[in-house]
């Protein structure tokens, strides 16, 4: 029988960003530079592929510094740590590596600088994300505010009304956030905020191919974890640009393939945590199953790129 065609539009951007492409590149060339095993406080980006694959080349992956032996390196993951821990770490003279993405080391920055001006803060962002925590742990308690919806504004319990400013976890929904802006900036008119957009460029890019994407497909399959804050960000864009079924999936084993039953087209992308290789993964299953057409959705092109720590560097 043959099989029934399908066009598979794939987004563009999609995939690892900077930040992530950097992280990975810190426990590999640690494993390089002091050999295994070298700990890592957190998953070092939410992928269980990524962290299977470092797992098995030698890093050991904890959540907190007190399961990290002192004779070991240990490295902090993408999403940012609280100030204590580092400061935790050099009490016990321990080699460590920040691999914090230099994007959401601006943002501890910004909040530090505004906090210094005497300011405030309120984080928009998800609580319990690693990123939250690390930015809230940039100041001392009760110096940042966390609000998750616009309906959150209306119940902080703020200081000093016109000595605010705002920043955001890099990973949201762009639009969902300029929603919680307008909340912020409507109760507090003389709130300041960032310098530039705190949201990433690769979350920003992913999910405008994706509104545009949205539009052409009758399904659309986002390859990312469940942990994975970007990756649930553009299932959410793609259902209110207007696919209606759009799926998160690790990998292909995860296709619910009754699911996708009587369409002629599907977008796929992927979150900024996912390798490529399970997008070829999840095409090659696609294959089996359907005649493809493969078309791109690009809307922009990225020539980010961050250098790894110094130590790193000097490897010989």
């Amino acid at each position: 029988m043959t099989n029934p065609p399908l066009t598979l539009f794939l987004a563009a951007p999609r995939g690892f960003c900077a930040g992530v492409d950097r992280a990975i590149k810190i426990v590999e060339k640690a494993l390089t530079k002091w050999g295994a095993p070298v700990y890592v406080r957190h998953e070092i980006v939410h992928n269980k592929f990524v962290v299977d694959d470092l797992r098995a080349k030698g890093a050991v992956f904890v959540e907190e510094l007190s399961e990290c032996p002192t004779d070991r390196p240990v490295i902090f993951s993408a999403h940012g740590v609280p100030k204590s821990v580092p400061a935790e770490a050099a009490s016990r003279k321990m080699i460590y590596v920040d691999a914090t993405c230099p994007l959401v080391s601006k943002v501890h920055i910004e909040a530090e600088r505004h906090s210094g001006a005497g300011l405030q803060i309120i984080m928009i962002g998800h609580a319990g994300h690693p990123e939250t925590i690390g930015t809230m742990g940039q100041l001392p308690d009760g110096e940042v505010l966390l609000v998750e919806t616009p309906d959150d504004v209306a119940h902080i319990d703020v200081r000093d009304p016109d000595k605010l400013a705002f920043v955001t976890q890099t990973t949201l929904s762009v639009d969902d956030t300029a929603d919680i802006v307008a909340a912020l900036q409507t109760r507090f008119p003389n709130i300041r905020g960032p310098h530039k957009e705190d949201i990433c460029y690769a979350t920003t890019n992913r999910q405008e191919a994706v509104k545009v994407m949205a539009g052409k497909v009758d399904a659309m399959l986002v390859v990312g974890a469940p942990n994975s804050s970007n990756s649930r960000r553009l299932v959410e864009v793609g259902t209110k640009a207007g696919c209606a079924y759009s799926q998160l999936v690790q990998r292909a084993t995860d296709i619910d393939w009754r699911a996708l039953e009587g369409i002629t087209s599907l977008g796929i992308t992927a979150g900024a945590s996912a390798p490529e290789v399970l997008v070829d993964e999840v095409i090659e299953a696609l294959k089996s199953r359907y005649n493809i057409t493969i078309a791109e959705v690009e809307t922009a092109k990225e020539s980010v790129h961050f250098k790894v720590p110094r130590v790193l560097r000097e490897i010989a």
